[in-house]
């Protein structure tokens, strides 16, 4: 694991002079020349100019934004944007925000005493801050917080299509896994889950917040339905990535799609077919505290104290909707409308849940840490964990979930990365539950 900050500091990039206004940043955009570039990874002119226009389409509805730096990089920026000018709700010619169900479905009742005592992160747009500069690290009423998509970003890819893939590109050689909606996956990334087969609408856990070192860490929930091409997926979790283009080189919340087959191999396609957070039209977010791709003011340390916090996707009225939940009530964050699935498996619902790790790595590099970087053995305040796992039923407003009954499930050595799984009752008053994660190492399969 990575030392930790002291608790209580915070430390905040950038001076005055680095602070761009975001006007300024899209003028920058304009005015930008594939020469200017030619240093990067991007592939080639064509695919400079691909990136480029993505950018300045994403932003064409954008009238105004406020504007923060966030996170550990130098440069990072956030912009604050009109609820109705963000870009799906341009892209998509939504007429209409849909209003979100009254409340997140609860949990089912436990039996027996918690295995451990856990503390709720925030995220730090609640707590009254400011940046180097002295704008506030928040965003006003009627406006959704944006991580600021650059073409330095960008350009730490080879092409557009490589910036949208969920995990770096590395051999494009398929493997068979016993995860639903895993038929393809790929050689350079690795998961430790638990699944099962249940025709759901969303589900939640409690997920215990890591910074593990290495190329690609996350821990998360998978809602999936269909296989092959026709794969259809609903993501969200936390994720370790320096070269996702993160608004932190911490560990930070994200959310992810796909409607067919994560867009690799024979399923690759020129049209979008998935992405992380708000980088494509995809997600319409109504809330304003809370950052996707952004970090949390505290993570949990090996022998100490526990942190995480609350996810939840619930299916409800034609649209995959997020809640959050940190210190305080769950709050609906926003949602993906049904139709970005084309008619596919999750526009009526998902036929698996998957709860877990995985890891990615990018070509001859040592697989990365998984959760806290121990393994599953370890345990309470040791290893990396999920609890209070359930899956919904039906598409109601508020409601009861279903304890989770997970089949536990490695892809990796033993001594690289393993699950241990407590389903409901033996989960005590965490439910169901899972301890996951490990060193990595060299060789892991």
């Amino acid at each position: 694991m990575r030392v930790q900050k002291p608790m209580g500091v915070t430390q905040y990039p950038g001076n005055n002079e680095s602070f761009i206004p975001f006007r300024d940043f899209i003028k920058q955009v304009e005015r930008a020349k594939y020469k200017d570039y030619e240093h990067t990874n991007v592939r080639s002119r064509k695919d400079f100019q691909d990136m480029r226009g993505h950018i300045l389409r994403m932003y064409e509805s954008v009238r105004k934004a406020e504007s923060f730096v966030l996170g550990g990089k130098g440069n990072e920026h956030a912009d604050c944007i009109g609820i109705k000018e963000q870009p799906t709700v341009h892209q998509l010619k939504l007429r209409e925000i849909a209003k979100p169900p009254k409340d997140p479905t609860k949990a089912p009742e436990t039996q027996g005493p918690r295995p451990g005592n856990t503390s709720y992160a925030d995220s730090p747009l609640k707590l009254g801050r400011v940046d180097k500069s002295g704008h506030p690290i928040s965003c006003p009423a009627n406006t959704i917080p944006m991580a600021r998509m650059t073409l330095e970003k960008l350009t730490t890819f080879p092409t557009l299509s490589d910036f949208f893939e969920k995990v770096p590109r590395g051999a494009k050689v398929p493997r068979e896994s016993k995860a639903p909606g895993f038929k393809s996956v790929w050689e350079d990334s690795l998961h430790a889950y638990g699944y099962q087969y249940a025709n759901n609408f969303g589900g939640n856990s409690w997920l215990n917040l890591w910074d593990p070192e290495g190329d690609f860490s996350l821990s998360q929930h998978w809602y999936t339905g269909g296989s092959g091409c026709d794969l259809q997926t609903v993501e969200g979790g936390w994720i370790r990535c320096p070269s996702c283009g993160s608004s932190s080189d911490e560990s930070v919340l994200f959310i992810y799609w796909t409607n067919h087959g994560y867009g690799r191999g024979e399923c690759s396609t020129s049209s979008i077919v998935g992405c992380y957070d708000l980088t494509c039209p995809g997600f319409v977010q109504i809330n304003n505290n809370w950052l996707l791709g952004g970090p949390w003011d505290q993570y949990s340390t090996a022998g100490g104290e526990q942190w995480g916090f609350e996810l939840q996707w619930k299916l409800y009225s034609g649209n995959w909707w997020l809640f959050l939940k940190g210190r305080g009530e769950y709050e609906a964050v926003g949602y993906y409308p049904t139709s970005i699935f084309n008619g596919g498996s999750l526009s009526r619902g998902a036929t698996a849940i998957v709860y877990g790790g995985e890891v990615a790595r990018n070509g001859r590099d040592a697989w990365p840490q998984m959760g806290s970087g121990k393994l599953a053995a370890a345990g309470w305040q040791e290893a990396a964990f999920q609890e209070t796992i359930f899956w919904i039923a039906s598409d109601e407003n508020d409601g009861v979930g279903v304890w989770a009954s997970l089949t536990s499930s490695d892809e990796a050595l033993e001594r690289c990365y393993t699950i241990k799984v407590a389903n409901f009752p033996n989960g005590g008053g965490w439910g169901t539950y899972s301890y996951f994660g490990g060193p990595g190492g060299d060789v892991c399969r």
